[in-house]
């Protein structure tokens, strides 16, 4: 028979023994290479700042970082996935607004909470958004894309990376200022949205600068406006949104890492220690500013902070438009 004192020697003991395996795999951390889900198809923004990073952290951290696509139902059914996922670090959800603070508000069927389901790792970048055109299309500015659409109700089509992708929830805010009702299109990707408008399919988009740069380059599509209140140093030619008639818009893309909820600390941090120092790399640093993408390199309590206000933001859009997916 147990004695208090020996007792209480077993339940420290066994709190060690139970406790060990958690110390020991942060320790050893990690053993494999860890899955990167990216929540939208191959070829947009978000999978090309996710596959530059996640090279950059494979190989800060010993272990190559794989990157996974799935665009299905905006970006849901890889945050389900992500969510139902062992927390030991080895699988990371690529987080952005659509996913993490829009659909939440915008599904109605919608049973995962991401803020509840996730633990932030660290705030990767934040990127502006530019309204293009393709190079057949007979608008040649902003105002002609505007003006069109005030005078041919809902005759206006947009494409998007999907409903709740950045891309969807610019242009919705962009309409809402403006007083216009436009056709949505929504794809698995910035990349399928971009391909159709190639083929002449689709009067406009509000995209991920990354996702659309190289066309831009080639000339392939025409950059008419951009979505932050500053110019973009690349491109200084193209006007803002809201020095185009529309003085309160603003609007950006913003990219993190998060794992599914109760991966251990000492794991979290070695998985934002590595980012970091990848983000500092010159190779991605120098990639990421020619882009026009700002670096960001948070730390978890203030990523989740902003992810907080974000949602709140976003409720209360969609609440106001009644913009609503079933």
């Amino acid at each position: 028979m147990f004695n208090r004192r020996t007792f209480c020697a077993f339940v420290t003991l066994a709190g060690v023994a139970i406790a060990a395996p958690v110390f020991a795999q942060a320790d050893d951390y990690p053993t494999r290479p860890i899955k990167l889900i990216v929540p939208y198809a191959a070829g947009g923004g978000t999978d090309a700042i996710a596959r530059l990073v996640a090279n950059g952290v494979g190989a800060k951290i010993g272990q190559s970082m794989v990157v996974e696509n799935n665009g299905t139902a905006g970006g849901n059914v890889a945050s389900q996935t992500a969510a139902n996922s062992a927390a030991d670090g080895y699988t990371v959800l690529m987080a952005n607004q659509g996913p993490m603070v829009v659909n939440p508000h915008l599904f109605k069927n919608m049973k995962l909470d991401p803020l509840a389901a996730f633990d932030p790792v660290i705030l990767v970048a934040q990127t502006p958004l530019v309204v293009v055109v393709s190079k057949s299309s007979a608008y040649k500015s902003f105002k002609d894309v505007i003006e069109y659409g005030k005078q041919n109700a809902g005759k206006l089509t947009y494409g998007s990376a999907g409903n709740g992708s950045a891309s969807h929830l610019a242009t919705e805010m962009l309409l809402t200022q403006a007083g216009i009702t436009a056709v949505h299109v929504p794809y698995k990707g910035a990349g399928p949205a971009l391909n159709d408008m190639l083929g002449g399919r689709g009067d406009f988009m509000i995209t991920t600068l990354p996702s659309v740069l190289g066309l831009i380059d080639s000339g392939d599509m025409i950059p008419v406006a951009v979505t932050t209140s500053e110019r973009v140093p690349k491109y200084k030619d193209v006007p803002t949104i809201a020095e185009s008639g529309f003085p309160e818009y603003s609007s950006a893309a913003w990219y993190g890492f998060v794992v599914p909820k109760g991966t251990p600390g000492p794991i979290i941090e070695k998985l934002r220690a590595a980012t970091t120092e990848a983000l500092a790399t010159s190779t991605i640093k120098e990639r990421l500013e020619a882009e026009g993408t700002t670096i960001v390199g948070n730390k978890p309590a203030e990523f989740a902070s902003m992810m907080a206000a974000e949602s709140k933001r976003w409720a209360e859009f969609l609440t106001k438009t009644g913009i609503s997916i079933k």
